[in-house]
């Protein structure tokens, strides 16, 4: 049996798991503090404990999803062969390798943080990085940019169901952007 100590410190994942696994079943607006308890087998109180109400909730599944592109995105950095990415071919590579394993969490979570737009602030802090960092190495507003802005439609448009593309298509659609993406790469010009 782990310690007290132990179990409180993995409660707030055990939670946004929960989370996960409600929005998955019962969608955005199933997504209550009563659902996530039961689904994590705890207390309400033990919930608003670590998430003192829905927005904390919504924001702290964001902020984790967030995290995971990120981490997603550093390790897309350094292709499969070794050779360093520019961040612009790093995330069409995450994106190309990842986009459809979570549709469903994805459109749940857009949903529930448009009945809170607080918990968008760190979505929009993230883009708001990215686009800082493909200036600062690109000079400006480059290929990387767009490409990105396009990663971002075709991640919104699959996420809200608004197109259903197969996933040959979408290779081809990232083989498009990766080579937009190398325009601005100094290593893919060597």
């Amino acid at each position: 049996m782990q310690p007290k100590r132990q179990r409180l410190a993995e409660r707030p994942e055990i939670i946004l798991d929960a989370a996960d696994a409600v929005l998955l079943r019962n969608g955005a607006r199933g997504l209550t503090i009563d659902a996530v308890a039961a689904e994590a087998g705890l207390s309400k109180g033990g919930v608003l404990h670590h998430y003192n109400s829905k927005d904390a909730l919504v924001a702290a599944l964001v902020a984790r999803k967030l995290a995971k592109l990120r981490t997603g995105i550093a390790e897309c950095e350094v292709s499969e062969t070794g050779e360093r990415r520019s961040l612009a071919r790093a995330m069409v590579a995450h994106f190309r390798q990842n986009l459809c394993a979570d549709d469903e969490i994805s459109r749940a979570l857009l949903l529930a943080s448009i009945e809170n737009p607080a918990a968008l602030a760190d979505y929009n802090g993230f883009v708001a990085e990215r686009l800082d960092r493909l200036a600062a190495a690109e000079g400006g507003f480059g290929a990387g940019s767009v490409a990105f802005y396009a990663i971002l439609g075709i991640a919104m448009g699959r996420a809200l169901g608004l197109h259903d593309v197969p996933p040959e298509q979408f290779d081809a659609v990232f083989a498009a952007l990766d080579r937009i993406a190398a325009l601005d790469d100094p290593a893919a010009k060597a």
